[in-house]
């Protein structure tokens, strides 16, 4: 008796291939960082994310222009201000650079949906994301009121969505009421809910100069030794009334994504950070990968479970998607 391979003969060709593939990305799942600094006419490359820039807010027009020309519908913007004190206070400045930005690109571009980062670690001159005591320990509970100012000031600014990222307890909550209460109870909020005190944000402190003057983030972010605890901290997100959460870093965690979706019905963002990023792009332009190694990783993230991919690589995998088609 003659067995059929079945599997095997559906695999034969490319075009049934396409038409049974189970996950596929698409521009509609990437969203992408940008970095804006204070000054004028400055394009230049950071070091540490090759084929991405710190931009001032009079370049956003040519450079979101690509973006959009790209098929990228959502970005997610930092900002780096000259000026840094101990709380912080460029943040939440109606006039900060963050807020310059969100106005210059709605001002040019109303369809692009911008998601602003709410967190202290870029602003504070000691690089942590809160205010700090007498002691030097992150004071949570001040910090709350402070996390609540940018947000407002964010959506004041025309933001479509903030996403707070500084890990401290009942920040959703705190920001939600502040939202609701100054008349902002449309803009959604994508949590960090598991953010790990991970290894693979180096590229990316040096990109934002971020990095804490002393000790480290261990105290707020989580163990990357935890899966139970990512599920406990999401559910607590939800509760506050977040919109979507998010697992930062994406490939380390896959099972943390695929948990999540398993057990929560919300949608799922997935940070493909910056140290992530630079291991691909070094071993693909050293010829240690191919260029499909990206498009692969970043499949793994949305098979896992991810309905949102934040990505440095979303610019270079739209435009290859767009040639494969």
């Amino acid at each position: 008796m003659k067995i059929t391979k079945r599997p095997r003969r559906l695999r034969a060709n490319k075009a049934i291939r396409d038409l049974i593939r189970e996950t596929k990305i698409t521009p509609d799942d990437l969203v992408y960082p940008i970095f804006v600094v204070e000054g004028k006419n400055r394009k230049e490359e950071i070091s540490t994310l090759k084929g991405n820039y710190h931009l001032s807010v009079d370049m956003l027009y040519e450079e979101v222009k690509e973006i959009r020309d790209c098929g990228i519908k959502s970005l997610l913007i930092f900002g780096i201000p000259d000026n840094k004190d101990c709380l912080g206070t460029e943040s939440y400045s109606d006039n900060g650079i963050v807020q310059r930005a969100v106005r210059e690109i709605k001002k040019n571009y109303k369809d692009m949906y911008i998601i602003t980062d709410i967190c202290m670690c870029q602003y504070t001159d000691h690089g942590h994301c809160g205010i700090l005591t007498e002691e030097g320990i992150i004071d949570n509970d001040e910090t709350l009121d402070y996390l609540g100012k940018i947000a407002v000031s964010h959506a004041k600014a025309g933001a479509d969505m903030v996403a707070p990222s500084d890990m401290m307890d009942a920040r959703i909550g705190y920001i939600r009421k502040q939202l609701d209460k100054e008349g902002y109870s449309n803009i959604p909020i994508m949590a960090y809910s598991a953010k790990y005190a991970s290894s693979f944000y180096g590229p990316f402190r040096a990109a934002a100069h971020s990095a804490p003057s002393f000790g480290d983030r261990k105290t707020y972010q989580m163990d990357p030794a935890n899966g139970d605890e990512a599920l406990r901290e999401v559910q607590l997100d939800i509760e506050e009334g977040a919109d979507i959460v998010m697992v930062k870093p994406a490939l380390p965690y896959l099972d943390i994504i695929r948990r999540i979706k398993d057990n929560h019905n919300i949608p799922i963002a997935a940070y493909n950070v910056s140290g992530e990023y630079s291991m691909l792009r070094t071993a693909v332009d050293t010829g240690l990968l191919s260029e499909d190694a990206i498009i692969e990783a970043l499949t793994s993230i949305k098979r896992a479970g991810a309905d949102i991919i934040i990505t440095y690589f979303a610019k270079e995998i739209c435009k290859q998607l767009r040639i494969d088609s």
